[in-house]
């Protein structure tokens, strides 16, 4: 099958989830012999943090203008079996229009989608701060399938909000080659909870009980937490080591450098649940033991108590940091059987070249 993604990045995991969830796909269908283009717009901030230069057995475009590149992705539409357009992709107006002249099958796949019914609803209240750039006023009735990070309420949502005509889901995954356990610092140095996540407003609340609070009522113990965008004003902690940037290549030594990691699920993805962050799957992978932010069907993905910590207070979250290694052990190690055996890339692409299949190209064939 040929495929062409019209995306936010793949070239750069800075400071977004999107590019980590491509490269996984976008190689796991390379190796099942499918071929995928995908155009990215050259932005500045993601140029300055690039970390892939080229798409296993695939190609990327990168682009300055959308003008300079349209040509090009017409050229690229007449061969392709499907195109797959993304939320928060800068162009994703430009893409969509261009795929209404193309035969290709038409998908959205949209993989913020609490965040997008949310501004729809702000922009319905008038909130100047509302609205969806990356759909038109005909929401997704174009699409010939549309594709969700979230499941459960959120396919109905995106029907009856947005005039979606075909809806399932298509979770985030891990790619076991990149992240795999790695060998874990001695005793001394190792840390009692990591934090690896890029800055969000809407994440605060949670991050400030389940890990700020957690470190300044331990301070005999050490505290690790990786990403981007914390504010100037952000209230560290003396036993804090913060790490700036993790790109994928380092998360496995990052997870190893605690007992323990903690999940914090952004505001409008734990409200609406069914929205499993990547950073789930990859730890689990990695065998570090999971502390996460209860929502509704986090047990679709991990077993509660089992496979995965849930935490609502500092208490619970120290709670957590109480448990025995032998405990740690045992909870990690049933979440990496989990993470292999349901939650990988390769799984996830064979998901969704069956979708793809079963949705049907207007003309082409979605053979691999």
């Amino acid at each position: 099958m040929r495929l062409v993604i019209f995306g936010l990045t793949i070239s750069s995991s800075w400071g977004n989830g999107h590019a980590t969830l491509w490269r996984g796909l976008c190689g796991a269908l390379a190796r099942t012999g499918h071929r995928v283009t995908f155009f990215e717009r050259d932005a500045p901030y993601y140029a300055a943090h690039r970390d892939l230069a080229a798409l296993e057995g695939g190609a990327l475009r990168l682009y300055a203008a959308w003008g300079d590149v349209a040509a090009q992705a017409r050229d690229t539409l007449e061969g392709a079996d499907a195109a797959i357009v993304t939320s928060y992709c800068p162009d994703a107006l430009a893409a969509s229009a261009l795929l209404l002249d193309a035969r290709a099958l038409r998908v959205f796949y949209d993989l913020d989608t609490p965040v997008t019914l949310a501004r729809l609803e702000a922009a319905t209240r008038g909130d100047p701060d509302g609205g969806v750039p990356y759909l038109g006023p005909r929401g997704l009735r174009d699409f010939d399938l549309v594709l969700s990070y979230t499941g459960g309420p959120a396919l109905d949502a995106l029907q009856a909000r947005l005039g979606a005509r075909r809806v399932a889901p298509l979770y985030g995954s891990v790619d076991p080659a990149v992240h795999c356990p790695a060998p874990r610092p001695e005793a001394p140095r190792r840390g009692a909870l990591s934090y690896l996540g890029t800055y969000a407003a809407d994440r605060q609340r949670g991050l400030d009980a389940l890990f700020l609070q957690v470190a300044r009522r331990r301070p005999d113990r050490r505290f690790l937490l990786g990403g981007s965008l914390y504010p100037d004003d952000f209230p560290w902690a003396t036993n804090i080591d913060h790490v700036r940037h993790v790109p994928p290549r380092e998360h496995a030594a990052f997870y190893a450098g605690a007992a323990l990691t903690l999940n914090i699920t952004r505001g409008p993805m734990a409200a609406m649940g069914h929205c499993p962050s990547g950073r789930l799957f990859e730890a689990a992978a990695c065998g570090t033991p999971i502390l996460s932010d209860a929502w509704e069907g986090i047990d679709r993905f991990f077993t509660p108590g089992t496979e995965i910590l849930l935490a609502e207070t500092t208490e619970d979250a120290l709670g957590a940091m109480a448990l025995s290694d032998r405990e740690l052990r045992e909870i990690a190690c049933a979440a990496r059987e989990r993470a292999l055996t349901r939650h990988t890339a390769g799984r996830r692409a064979a998901e969704l070249v069956a979708l793809l299949e079963s949705a049907g190209s207007r003309g082409a064939s979605c053979g691999a």
